[in-house]
């Protein structure tokens, strides 16, 4: 089978598609034949071995960990899923842009008839990462109050999508050009990146950086007393933070119990992503290198196809 993947870490221009001999799975991993994976922000800051004191140095390595498409094996352990299934899930070892993918299934459940496949590749990673902060680690329920910075990207829009059918009002930063946008879809108020975070000050119940580059001090302003910060993007100075006293959480790994959640908000309408393009494998590192040029999810994923 064919995968994109690389042999040192770099930028675009170190992705290849090669390739490889899939693995059977075994205890609780499932094989699934890949229709569709979606990209993400994650994906380029791993091979460009920004987080590499998580990742290490072991090579080659996949790209991509958003999919959808059909079990055409599993581990004896298995019981959430059966060959034959079409799924939807995320890997956490990177390698969903191929023609097949090994994941565990805690991380991979049935697609809802109503989404094809691209529309489920693209909501796992994304959708998960703000369920998790809004639900299990804020906790936010209606009448409260959610800033996301970043509130037009893949994990912000999620994060209003949630946050806003639990009753909670939201308010985000986006690109100036994009403010109707973001205020068609119910947040109030919206500001630029760069913002004076003052006339705001203790507003919210939490701050949700999405885009990693909100400063402590305007998170700290925007916060109310007792409230929460959370963020997404790792370094090793905010995990260290994250374990001090005081406001700051860094978003964890979610449970398994989320990816069932997405699944039944995906299938009532409650959880989309925009699709801005669609390529085929053969196509996608060209797309890909575009695509990370261009800033990521701004107007909507791209997905890459195998069929």
């Amino acid at each position: 089978m064919k995968r994109i993947q690389y042999h040192r870490y770099g930028g675009p221009e170190v992705l290849q598609l090669e390739e490889f001999e899939p693995r059977r799975p075994r205890g609780r991993q499932v094989l699934v034949r890949v229709y569709a994976a979606a990209s993400n922000p994650m994906d380029w800051m791993i091979r460009s071995g920004a987080m590499r004191f998580l990742t290490g140095w072991r090579f080659p390595r996949g790209l991509g960990h958003d999919f959808a498409g059909l079990v055409v094996a599993v581990g004896d352990r298995v019981t959430r899923v059966k060959v034959g299934d079409e799924v939807f899930g995320a890997t956490l070892t990177p390698g969903a842009f191929g023609e097949s993918v090994i994941a565990n299934e805690r991380w991979v459940t049935q697609k809802p008839a109503n989404l094809s496949f691209e529309e489920a590749a693209a909501i796992t990673i994304v959708g998960g990462t703000a369920y998790h902060a809004v639900v299990n680690i804020a906790k936010l329920r209606a009448g409260q109050s959610l800033f996301v910075t970043g509130c037009l990207g893949g994990v912000g829009r999620a994060a209003t999508e949630i946050a806003r059918n639990r009753g909670v009002a939201v308010g985000g930063s986006c690109r100036s050009t994009a403010a109707q946008e973001a205020r068609d879809l119910g947040i109030d108020p919206v500001v630029d990146f760069d913002f004076d975070p003052a006339p705001l000050q203790g507003r919210f119940d939490v701050v949700f950086d999405t885009s990693g580059v909100l400063p402590i001090t305007a998170a700290q302003t925007l916060v109310k007393p007792g409230g929460r910060i959370i963020d997404i993007k790792p370094t090793l100075g905010k995990m260290l933070r994250a374990v001090l006293p005081g406001p700051y959480t860094f978003n964890s790994l979610p449970s398994r119990e989320v990816i069932g959640e997405l699944a039944r908000a995906a299938e009532a309408g409650m959880l989309r992503q925009p699709i801005a393009r669609t390529v085929p494998l053969a196509e996608a590192i060209p797309a890909l290198a575009e695509f990370e040029n261009l800033g990521g999810s701004r107007g909507g994923k791209l997905i890459v196809t195998t069929r």
